[in-house]
């Protein structure tokens, strides 16, 4: 007696419950349709049956989207026959869909069709297309960019009495590390190394200005110290903001007495004097180039140099180099490495970097190493 009743109740919960989802389905934008294991369509949305036509219900799936045949790869098939939810896109008419297959099971749990849900992601689709030719052309114009920063370096070999080598390194497509070699008269000859905060195009760009500032301010200044402070001025005429900033290492080598003299502007990686002696480093006081200060003075140093002494420059990505355990490969290794391999310097310490890094180096490196052989 009692049972009758509960077995209405439930009886009228799963109607109401049939009727709730349905009027769900058909409320929603994205199109959706129940397709049962014949691939006929037996149930299609609103937003489904406006679009296709009401008349669509009872009809295959694939001649509704306009196709002559059942699709080569089915997903409500796959779904039918395996349970699994499966995805893919379909190009209907000039419209793209996302559509998702998700089984549907009788009360006992067999699976007897598959609810598809259309999603139109066609704006989404051309957007990504757009995205994929700007970002080809961007490679493109990157990779010109690259060459013309590597073409600007200065040439390897002999310039004068002195011998030029070097390795170059960027993180990234682009490098915020520079450095040049000028002659700037028959004795003088200017040597600098500079790293600009960052790296990528806003580094890169600032090496353009740093290059051709040192290019202009050779000839006016011959002395170190004047001719960095003249490249302070001139930086402060760009009004940039507090974040962008960078060191720099400049000296004048001048044959006639051999000397070369120098100043630091900030920069970290003091260069290294080698020669019979050992190994001495080319300290100096300087605040990098930057808009925090309007007037920088620099000490200015001077060293003697005898044939077969070499300078090694070089900028922090070399000592910064971390291994897997997180150590930095730092100066004292640097140093090792010098006094062990001061023959074949620059590719020794490339072979030690690439043994003790666990991964791509995240900062711009390089490395200059200026040879008096005359």
């Amino acid at each position: 007696m009692i049972q009758e009743p509960r077995k209405i109740i439930v009886s009228e919960i799963i109607k109401r419950d049939s009727v709730i989802s349905y009027e769900v389905l058909d409320g929603m934008v994205d199109w959706v349709r129940v397709v049962d294991g014949n691939g006929v369509i037996i149930f299609a949305n609103k937003s489904m049956e406006e679009a296709l036509g009401k008349g669509i219900v009872g009809k295959k799936c694939y001649s509704v989207l306009g196709k002559g045949c059942a699709c080569s790869r089915c997903i409500s098939e796959t779904t039918v026959n395996t349970g699994e939810i499966v995805e893919k896109e379909e190009i209907i008419g000039e419209r793209i869909f996302s559509v998702k297959s998700s089984p549907v099971k009788d009360l006992n749990g067999n699976i007897y069709a598959a609810v598809e849900v259309f999603r139109d992601v066609t704006k989404e689709r051309k957007l990504e297309k757009e995205i994929i030719k700007k970002n080809e052309k961007m490679s493109k114009d990157l990779s010109f960019a690259r060459t013309i920063q590597k073409k600007i370096l200065p040439k390897q070999g002999v310039l004068g009495p002195l011998n030029i080598d070097y390795l170059y390194f960027p993180s990234e497509m682009l490098s915020g590390d520079i450095f040049d070699i000028n002659k700037i008269n028959e004795n003088l000859i200017g040597i600098y190394i500079s790293d600009v905060v960052g790296h990528g195009i806003t580094a890169s760009i600032m090496t353009m200005f740093i290059r051709q500032a040192m290019k202009s301010i050779k000839y006016d200044y011959v002395n170190p110290s004047e001719a960095i402070s003249e490249l302070h001025q001139r930086f402060l005429d760009l009004n940039l903001d507090t974040d962008k900033y960078f060191s720099i290492f400049y000296g004048i080598f001048d044959k006639r007495d051999r000397s070369f003299k120098y100043v630091n502007g900030g920069h970290n990686c003091i260069p290294l004097h080698i020669n019979s002696d050992g190994i001495q480093s080319l300290e100096a006081k300087g605040y990098p180039i930057t808009c925090l200060f309007d007037n920088i003075k620099y000490e200015e140093k001077s060293v003697k140099l005898e044939k077969g002494d070499k300078i090694l420059f070089y900028t922090d990505g070399v000592i910064e180099t971390r291994n897997e355990k997180g150590e930095l490969f730092g100066f004292d290794r640097l140093i090792d490495i010098t006094n062990k391999n001061r023959d074949n310097l620059l590719n020794a310490i490339e072979k030690s970097l690439n043994e003790f890094k666990y991964k791509d180096i995240d900062d711009d490196f390089a490395l200059l190493t200026v040879e008096l052989i005359d």
